[in-house]
């Protein structure tokens, strides 16, 4: 038996936590003198602190840590999992964060080194699409519809004929319950499977489009550029719904520098002139 001094030395763990360790019930000294009241533990203890501080090291916090010592090797293996999944969706949002701080410098500075957008009017035919349509957590969650999509195109061997594209259909900017809808251009209408739908979308005969190029951040100078032209081009106000279609992005360009977005959104026109549909 060692005294918690020796302990400390052995384990290369301070007195001051072995304390708090003791106290907080997850090591307990295997004696405590009852003539000195000195702590006393054993070499068979040092397995278990081992594993508590792994587990402090992973994340966790000592709550964390006694539940997870109740637990079987497998039951643990997937509290860590889901800590880790924890760790990186902060370190995520950290990096998000990280992205706006450098848009706020361009912004303090006068939009030094800031993109430039070119605003075009074109008229968009109506296509045969298989469609996804779904309320969505948030934007984020989009990758994961087309996941969905993916897959349902690959067991049914859908053949997608063109550049396919999102539909965005709130009327607003909505941080929670997005209702967005993905479409994928289609030689043939098949069989509706719900959710997955085979329909035509709307033609529109004026939609200002840009291309956004880089990184998904960049998407916001787009919006702004909108924004400015529809103020200058006052015949022209927004419609809805907007679409993008995503012509490069991470789940086929590794460097987001190479990203390629398009964004469309439709206009009502107030003069009388009319552009003929392309057929």
């Amino acid at each position: 038996m060692f005294r918690i001094g020796e302990f400390s030395k052995l384990t290369q763990v301070s007195v001051r936590m072995l304390r708090y360790y003791d106290e907080t019930g997850i090591l307990t000294p295997a004696e405590v003198d009852k003539w000195t009241g000195h702590r006393l533990y054993s070499v068979e203890q040092i397995p278990r602190l081992n594993k508590i501080l792994y587990l402090r090291d992973s994340g966790l916090n000592v709550s964390e840590i006694a539940l997870a010592l109740t637990k079987d090797e497998q039951s643990l293996l997937t509290q860590l999992d889901k800590k880790r999944m924890e760790i990186e969706n902060a370190i995520q949002a950290e990096q998000e964060k990280l992205q706006k701080i450098e848009l706020a410098k361009s912004e303090i500075q006068g939009g030094k080194g800031e993109l430039h957008y070119h605003i075009s009017i074109k008229p968009i035919p109506g296509y045969q699409v298989l469609s996804l349509r779904r309320v969505v957590p948030d934007y984020y969650s989009e990758g994961d519809l087309w996941k969905e999509l993916s897959a349902f195109t690959r067991e049914q061997k859908i053949e997608i004929t063109g550049s396919t594209f999102s539909i965005y259909h709130d009327t607003e900017f909505r941080e929670t319950d997005v209702d967005i809808e993905l479409c994928a251009p289609v030689k043939e209408m098949g069989k509706a499977k719900d959710p997955f739908c085979f329909g035509t979308t709307e033609p529109v005969l004026h939609m200002a489009c840009t291309m956004v190029y880089g990184d998904f951040a960049n998407i916001k100078g787009a919006y702004l550029a909108f924004a400015e032209w529809l103020q200058k081009n006052s015949e022209y106000k927004m419609s809805a719904p907007m679409r993008q279609i995503a012509h490069r992005g991470p789940w086929n360009e590794k460097n987001p520098e190479k990203y390629l977005i398009e964004l469309q959104i439709p206009l009502e026109h107030h003069s009388h002139i009319e552009i003929e549909m392309p057929r």
